[in-house]
């Protein structure tokens, strides 16, 4: 047995993303923050006024103290306070620049990165969506991106300010008093041992509080879209349970964790800082006592140290977010770097206008992460303006041949051709320009009908548009709807029947004008008397252009150039409708089970 190569687009397990200062991600990271590197710069040049300005304050309160109150200088004291209220203002106006320049750094990056997923989103081949729930997308698109903005605006700048405040008032301490500022000192390395053991802890509580809202995410969009198999099979009460399963699993589990982490954490903090303080002001008030340092080195010295363990403490705040960034960061790197399985070749050039002349030479397919062949060894020529009918039974590679005409995937092995042009050495925006597609179950986005339908052709007329409307037959249906063409439709147009959104798609399908047209089971979710609609719809849209059609139902068969029956990935029969009954092979069991009823 061949060595399964794994996939591109295998995504990590949510548990697995706990990290905390990754070097790699820190740098991806400023990649992203580069084009607003000025920006960045000027909020740092404000982040170290204000925080001088802050060093500075207690120092300014020994000066007023000691030169202006011990020494009845009233001039002094003035003139201290007059200049502590403009150090002050223009702290004050730093953190208001500072902070305007960082909301705005922040958005655009909110910007930048969600439109460069969403256009990476576009596009990743169909196996990535096979494999990767939409929740999850949403998680990494919506929450992970947020937090990386979060991190940018707030966290970033003020992870430097903690240390700048650290290191200024570490150097103000000793300057003034040794002694003190050791006294002041002792208690770090308790401080050091509760930071390192609230790091780890937090660490694994946010692993499972990222885990768990992805998660939640995705059920609940699972839940969404399957709204009408739920309501249709009354099992509310059942996926309300599994909901709140899951909402327990984060509430309780993860966040509540991590909140009692944090609950113990900080009063520890207090409390250590209450030591020092009680420790400063003995020592110190017995030396002022003495005469050996004034009152004003006092007072700045119990001053300095709220200063000094603030920071400590939002530090420890900021490693929350820096975790929650780097695995957020991650997640984000990790889906930009899927890789795109189906790619333009370097030298790809467009597509010209095709005839419709379609070959598969030697065709086999199989998935990246299954070597079991989908197809084997397919040879298939179609002539412009013909229309191919696929049978066969579930599984039999129906699909996935139209789905390598479309260069949704790539042959394994093989070629496939255009008009003799290698769909390798095309872009696929030139072949998909000229191809057609109704699915089974036709999906309408949420807008009006006619935008639906103007989805197929762009730079379409409403006169177009209705045109091609009344080709198909959906043009009676529509202007009997309350707003007809303006109709809102709602999102998957829940507001139409099956056959309704249907027509929509042919109508839309034939407003592209495709020279190659497919239809996946496009009439098996309709009722008969629609039925009757589409195939008059269908002979003006199938007219002239080369045409897959998978389909279930003997109406839509018999119209057919060729029927290829597709049995375990191969052509194993071929012929018209007439001459395939008359060999009573595989598609006479087919006809007599399936479609003659």
């Amino acid at each position: 047995m061949s060595k399964i190569t794994p996939p591109a687009y295998v995504i990590k397990a949510e548990e697995e993303y706990s990290k905390g200062y990754d070097p790699r991600i820190a740098r991806k990271i400023m990649e992203i923050v580069h084009p607003y590197s000025a920006r960045l710069f000027l909020a740092l040049v404000l982040m170290i006024i204000t925080s001088a300005a802050s060093v500075s304050g207690p120092y300014f309160v020994k000066i007023a103290i000691d030169s202006g109150l011990a020494s009845a200088n009233l001039t002094v004291l003035r003139n201290t306070l007059l200049l502590y209220l403009l150090i002050s203002a223009i702290q004050w106006a730093s953190i208001y620049l500072r902070v305007r320049v960082m909301s705005r750094v922040g958005q655009h990056v909110l910007y930048d990165t969600r439109t460069k997923l969403f256009e990476h989103l576009q596009k990743l081949s169909l196996s990535f969506y096979t494999h990767f729930s939409a929740g999850r997308v949403f998680t990494r698109v919506i929450n992970d991106v947020g937090v990386l903005r979060q991190f940018i605006t707030w966290d970033l700048l003020a992870i430097v300010r903690d240390i700048l405040m650290l290191v200024g008032v570490m150097i103000a301490m000793l300057s003034m008093n040794l002694r003190l500022s050791l006294i002041a000192f002792s208690v770090l390395p308790l401080m050091i041992a509760a930071t390192t053991y609230f790091r780890y802890l937090a660490r694994q509580a946010y692993r499972r509080v990222r885990a768990a809202i992805s998660w939640v995410n995705s059920v609940l969009a699972e839940n969404i879209n399957g709204v009408r198999v739920v309501q249709a099979f009354s099992r509310q009460e059942h996926n309300y349970r599994n909901f709140r399963d899951y909402v327990n699993r984060y509430r309780l589990e993860t966040t509540l964790k991590t909140i009692r982490i944090a609950s113990l954490f900080f009063p520890v903090v207090d409390i250590l800082r209450a030591i020092a303080t009680a420790l400063v002001v003995w020592v110190g008030g017995t030396a002022v006592l003495g005469e050996k340092i004034t009152a004003g080195i006092l007072v700045a010295f119990v001053l300095y140290i709220d200063r000094f363990f603030d920071p400590i403490r939002d530090l420890s705040r900021r490693f929350d977010s820096l975790q929650s960034t780097m695995a957020g960061g991650e997640r984000i790197l990790e889906l930009l770097n899927t890789e795109v399985e189906v790619q333009d070749a370097r030298d790809a050039y467009d597509l010209p206008p095709i005839q419709g002349e379609v070959v598969f030479d030697n065709v086999s397919f199989h998935y990246r992460d299954d070597p079991t062949q989908v197809l084997k060894d397919v040879n298939l020529h179609v002539q412009p303006g013909e229309t191919i009918a696929l049978v066969g039974e579930t599984g039999a590679g129906k699909t996935t041949l139209v789905k390598l005409v479309l260069r949704f995937y790539d042959p394994t092995e093989g070629t496939i051709t255009i008009d003799n042009h290698d769909l390798r050495k095309v872009t696929q925006a030139s072949l998909r320009k000229q191809m057609g597609v109704v699915l089974q179950d036709p999906f309408l986005f949420d807008g009006t009908v006619r935008e639906n339908i103007h989805f197929g052709r762009l730079n379409a007329t409403d006169e177009e548009i209705e045109a091609a409307a009344k080709a198909v037959g959906a043009h009676e249906f529509i202007t009997g709807l309350r707003n007809e063409y303006d109709t809102e439709v709602e999102e998957g147009g829940a507001l139409l029947s099956v056959g309704q959104r249907q027509l929509i798609s042919f109508a839309r399908a034939l407003l592209a004008d495709p020279n190659i047209l497919i239809l996946d089971e496009a009439t098996s979710s309709v009722d008969t008397q629609t039925e009757q609609i589409i195939q008059t719809a269908l002979a003006r849209l199938l007219k002239g252009r080369t045409a897959f059609v998978i389909a279930h139902r003997l109406s839509t068969i018999i119209h057919a150039n060729r029927i290829l029956v597709i049995h375990d990935g191969q052509i194993v029969e071929e012929g018209s409708h007439l001459s395939l009954l008359e060999q009573k092979g595989l598609y006479y069991e087919l006809y007599r089970t399936t479609f003659a009823g």
